[in-house]
């Protein structure tokens, strides 16, 4: 065991132990953020869609909440195992595309060294499952390079329906393979042949119950994610934050490799690597649908994961051709080391949701104070004689859920379409209620369009005491004009826009 653990293989799987082992105990600790709390919800109603996505990252926590329970643990169970085996994904597609096993190895430490993969390794959102199928596409399909079985198109089809039903821009490894296929001739050959045929036939047969569901929800989820392809306001200095934010969250260090490596396969030199065509002719509409969304609008950090993968084979890869003697070597350690400590130190610093900031932004607001928060409502709640408590945030209502500390139905008063996963019957609400948020989010104004009986009964903080809080106003309503629990409060699109524009 010892020799074994000399060897680069070895030292890959000791590497992902321990940086598995970190996450699993970060993740017990750092409480949920208001995303994972709401798919958290999706887990207590398991369907074949939902609101905002496919239904993968429902399954996952459902799975971990079976084996682990529900807390923070147990949500976040299957995505940390997720990254780890991502990570072994990146280091075996390394070597089949002709790396050395200590490529490999660095391929999947880079990997793990990247600010996003290091901090978002271990949060239960749809990223997690779709980073995973999509490096397992890639390595399927690099066996059909080197001449495999044709039963790996097979695997590559399932993992391409995998990870679409866990988010919908997987769809671009489509017409990436395609792209990869068509480019090269002997490639093209392989059109003519069953197999990849066979993949694609599998791929939308494991998509197809999403569509179905959606079919029977009025297209609801295609609606809302299809929505951000149409442009609006031509702004391309998002671009720009685009490409320096994905240079920053990737390490500077890997992006710098990553970018020699993007041009290898297209060199006319004996340090060439044409099978890095692979991760990079795959990656390539997905990457071009990034730059074009980023002409009208903001590109969230987190929308590019599933390219880090290849990025970091192609970082690893230019490695080799490009050793750079040993000062090359000295900033690359120093670069690695860089993005693993200060991801160790992030996840330290989120665990750390009682102690006092001194700093102008707390970074780790939206985790703090939640449960002293529900219990505070709970109490004004009880005070007021309401028989119920409705949120404006959907982020807001899955807290409140996650720290079941509200002795009392409780409910999203707009945007009731993301509920529709719950099939089953709901009573009308009964008497009056507390409508709690943000205090930025509610205007009265807004409340008397759906309640009779508006009244302000008092404004709540969240945070440490003695630091930085955020402030919540409460109303207690009484006389619905409308179903609420069905239709939900009448709202404008705009202004829900409005509201929400600065994140739930």
């Amino acid at each position: 065991m010892t020799a074994y653990l000399r060897r680069p293989e070895g030292k890959t799987l000791l590497f992902l132990a321990l940086v598995t082992l970190v996450r699993l105990i970060a993740a017990r600790w750092i409480h949920l953020t208001e995303d994972e709390a709401y798919y958290r919800l999706w887990a207590q109603h398991l369907a074949f869609g939902y609101y905002d996505h496919p239904p993968m990252v429902a399954w996952w926590i459902r799975a971990g909440m079976t084996l682990a329970g529900d807390n923070p643990l147990g949500v976040r169970l299957l995505p940390v195992l997720a990254t780890a085996l991502s990570s072994l994904l990146v280091a075996d597609l390394a070597r089949s595309l002709g790396g050395k096993p200590e490529t490999a190895l660095r391929a999947a430490v880079w990997y793990n060294a990247s600010l996003t993969i290091g901090l978002g390794g271990i949060l239960a959102v749809p990223d997690a499952a779709a980073a995973l199928f999509w490096v397992a596409c890639l390595c399927a399909l690099a066996r059909v390079a080197k001449g495999g079985s044709p039963l790996w198109w097979l695997a590559a089809g399932a993992a391409a329906g995998l990870a679409v039903q866990s988010k919908y821009s997987a769809m671009f490894i489509a017409p990436g393979v395609v792209l990869w296929l068509v480019v090269d001739r002997d490639r093209r050959r392989l059109l003519a042949t069953p197999a990849p045929w066979a993949a694609a036939v599998l791929a939308v047969a494991l998509f197809a119950p999403n569509l179905a569901w959606n079919a029977n929800h009025d297209w609801i989820t295609i609606a809302k994610q299809f929505g951000r392809v149409a442009p609006r306001k031509f702004a391309p200095v998002h671009v720009l934050e685009l490409l320096a934010a994905q240079f920053v969250l990737l390490n500077p260090l890997v992006s710098v490799y990553a970018l020699r490596g993007l041009r290898l396969p297209w060199l006319k030199t004996p340090q060439a690597r044409p099978a890095l065509a692979l991760p990079i002719l795959t990656a390539a509409p997905f990457a071009a649908y990034l730059v074009f969304h980023a002409l009208h609008a903001t590109v969230q950090a987190h929308w590019p994961v599933p390219l880090f993968s290849g990025l970091a084979v192609c970082a690893a890869l230019a490695a080799e051709t490009w050793p750079g003697g040993a000062v090359a070597r000295r900033w690359r350690i120093i670069g690695t080391s860089a993005g693993l400590i200060l991801s160790a130190g992030l996840l330290i610093y989120m665990t750390q949701t009682h102690s006092r900031t001194l700093a102008k932004v707390d970074l780790i607001l939206a985790l703090r104070g939640w449960r002293e928060l529900s219990e505070d409502v709970e109490t004004l709640r009880e005070r007021q004689g309401a028989g119920w408590v409705g949120t404006v945030g959907y982020g807001t209502l899955a807290q409140f859920e996650a720290e079941r500390r509200i002795q009392a139905p409780t409910l999203q008063i707009l945007e009731r379409d993301r509920y529709r996963f719950d099939a089953a019957p709901h009573a009308p609400l009964q008497g009056p209620g507390l409508v709690v948020d943000l205090a930025r989010r509610l205007d009265p104004e807004d409340l008397a369009r759906c309640f009779a009986t508006v009244t302000p009964v008092g404004e709540l903080d969240r945070g440490v005491h003695g630091g930085r809080h955020a402030h919540y106003a409460a109303y207690r309503v009484e006389g619905p004009k409308v179903d609420v629990v069905k239709d939900g409060c009448p709202d404008s699109p705009e202004r829900i826009r409005n509201r929400f524009r600065s994140g739930s």
